[in-house]
């Protein structure tokens, strides 16, 4: 496995690039740790796919390095990195069975056949395709030649680290939730470094132990799923993450006050905030509905099954809350926002609040 380095990476599709709006990547600066988990999440167009293609060698980048384990590999072919890359649609050998496809990378690199047919046949079982070993390929639906290449990333024991482009889109969704927990057994076991892109939050938040939230070609958070919903360093990580997202609500600071309209909001600090567009942020998990607090007037009530989400308008402003499925929601409905929750953002960048 490899410690993957990227070091002040840019990257840009045109010729010339001049400014910053020209570059998929603005400038990524970020170490991947050897043995670790990662998603990059993001929107499509976030850069996410340009950074994972530089780390294998299909792009080279336009400015910085790239080091696996010290070793600057900016300029080394994807063969030369020993990579495994799966990508969104299925890369295969059509006319090839499918236990052969799972062997020729090993054979490519002359393992002995007893190496080869144990880590197939133990590959097999975990992509659960063991009862069409000996079936040609062509003859397989979308989803099961995706569970081939699958397996060719995962065959290998050798490789620095294994890239995953949105492998799941063309799997069906109760296969989806399996292999993606096969992927996190695996690596609980083996310790492959791992990359994984998608747009699915829930993918990244159930396979990595970090997710790097990337927007406008840029990394804007790097954490745990728990410090992404906790504490979104960006408002774009809050919208991004959770469902619903986060409140976001444009306030004037008065100390540890915040004032939106006509009501005042008790801070649990005093936001260090000198300038700039300021905003309060907070989950619907802590929006507090009833009869006490801010007044509101509730416009839509979704019963999702095990809560339900509470649209409102609050100050002339849109705001959700989660409450239990058994909840009410009271005929003068007020909402209070948990301190624990509250967030501070000037121009959409968190703010620390001191005691």
């Amino acid at each position: 496995m490899a410690r993957i380095e990227v070091n002040h990476i840019r990257h840009s599709y045109l010729p010339n690039p001049q400014k910053d709006s020209d570059f998929a990547l603005k400038e990524v600066h970020h170490t991947f740790e050897d043995g670790g988990a990662y998603a990059l999440l993001g929107p499509s167009g976030c850069g996410k796919t340009t950074l994972l293609n530089i780390i294998s060698g299909l792009l080279h980048p336009s400015h910085g390095r790239l080091l696996f384990n010290g070793r600057d590999v900016t300029n080394l072919s994807t063969q030369e990195r020993n990579i495994a890359q799966v990508f969104q649609f299925p890369v295969i050998y059509d006319t090839m069975t499918v236990y052969d496809n799972l062997a020729f990378p090993l054979r490519n690199r002359r393992v002995p056949e007893a190496d080869v047919d144990r880590k197939v046949r133990e590959t097999l079982d975990m992509i659960d395709l063991a009862s069409m070993a000996n079936r040609k390929a062509r003859r397989l639906t979308a989803d099961q030649k995706q569970k081939i290449s699958l397996g060719r990333g995962l065959v290998r024991s050798d490789v620095n680290a294994i890239l995953f482009d949105e492998p799941l889109t063309v799997i069906d969704p109760h296969m989806k939730w399996v292999l993606r927990s096969q992927l996190k057994q695996l690596h609980r076991r083996f310790g492959y470094t791992m990359v994984y892109v998608t747009h699915d939050q829930t993918e990244a938040l159930t396979f990595a132990d970090r997710v790097v939230v990337m927007y406008d070609g840029e990394i804007v958070q790097i954490g745990t799923p728990a410090e992404l919903f906790e504490r979104p360093r960006h408002t774009f990580v809050g919208y991004f993450i959770g469902s619903p997202g986060m409140n976001v609500l444009p306030v004037a600071l008065e100390g540890r006050t915040a004032k939106l309209g006509a009501q005042r909001i008790e801070l649990p600090g005093v936001p260090k905030a000198e300038a700039g567009a300021v905003e309060l942020g907070i989950r619907p998990e802590y929006v507090r509905l009833g009869r006490e607090g801010m007044a509101v007037q509730v416009s839509k009530v979704e019963d999702v099954g095990r809560h339900k989400v509470v649209r409102a308008n609050l100050e002339g402003r849109e705001i959700a809350a989660v409450i239990g499925e058994d909840d009410e929601v009271p005929a003068e409905p007020k909402v209070r926002f948990d301190p624990a929750g509250i967030n501070i953002y000037a121009d959409s960048w968190r703010v620390e609040m001191g005691a």
